[in-house]
């Protein structure tokens, strides 16, 4: 593949941006073996996309066919292209993970399901759109593993009703979790494998409690990195990827 079709498809820009960046000197190819760089200087140039890893303007990439993103999200941030009140989670993010080329009028990575701005935790963004739609996908039943700080003392009732089922305004049927335990008086842990809207804090004041802070700890037994820090982000891998699918031990 032509080292600027390489760039493009990386998201640096459009094919003309790309060869503009190789002809004045701003990409350079890692040797596999001794790790030096190479500058090019042909943007028609050809390399094998799969395990290249380039640099350009300095920064260093891999290639990556697909973008599976984890993000650890910060409070204060909307999941949305066109936030209406705070800053874009997006923009947490580098340029080239933004412009990522796309079929769809959207480009770049795209959120695996929303957070809400003050829910903080795993947010994870792809450009692969079958992979949204299947961790989004409700038929899939994918767990997800909340903590969540409430303003009142936990009761074994409230712990019960979560598990057994409680009636949201707007549905009919009983929404319930897979698992509700106490941490401790305040804290409250919930897996749940839907992904209706504000569903922790609605569930919550279901049972006459109040959610004063959430965050999404796991997703599958994909847990949240501890090393990872509000607004960091992190390639996932295969074996990774995997573990979104598997049914969660807890994580410590």
């Amino acid at each position: 593949m032509q080292i600027q079709e390489i760039l493009f498809s990386q998201g640096f820009g459009t094919r003309r941006v790309c060869a503009g960046l190789v002809q004045q000197g701003w990409v350079s190819v890692v040797q596999t073996e001794s790790g030096a760089t190479i500058q090019c200087h042909d943007a028609l140039e050809h390399f094998e996309p799969e395990g290249l890893v380039f640099e350009v303007q300095g920064q260093r990439w891999a290639y990556q066919k697909n973008a599976y993103i984890l993000l650890h999200k910060p409070a204060g941030v909307e999941c949305s292209q066109k936030p209406s009140v705070y800053p874009s989670v997006y923009s947490l993010l580098p340029s080239p993970l933004r412009h990522r080329p796309q079929k769809s009028a959207v480009q770049g990575v795209q959120a695996v399901g929303r957070l809400d701005q003050d829910t903080t935790g795993m947010l994870l963004l792809s450009d692969d759109g079958q992979f949204i739609h299947r961790l989004s996908s409700p038929k899939k039943h994918i767990p997800k593993v909340y903590q969540a700080t409430v303003k009142h003392p936990l009761t074994d009732v409230q712990i019960t009703r979560l598990c057994e089922g409680v009636v949201l305004d707007d549905d009919p049927h009983p929404v319930k979790a897979t698992r509700a335990s106490a941490i401790d008086e305040h804290v409250l842990e919930l897996v749940l494998t839907e992904g209706k809207y504000h569903q922790v804090k609605r569930m919550v004041a279901a049972v006459g409690n109040r959610v004063e802070r959430l965050h999404r700890s796991q997703m599958g037994s994909l847990c949240l990195p501890s090393h990872l820090l509000p607004g960091q982000w992190c390639w996932l891998s295969k074996d990774d990827l995997a573990a979104l699918y598997l049914q969660p031990p807890v994580c410590v």
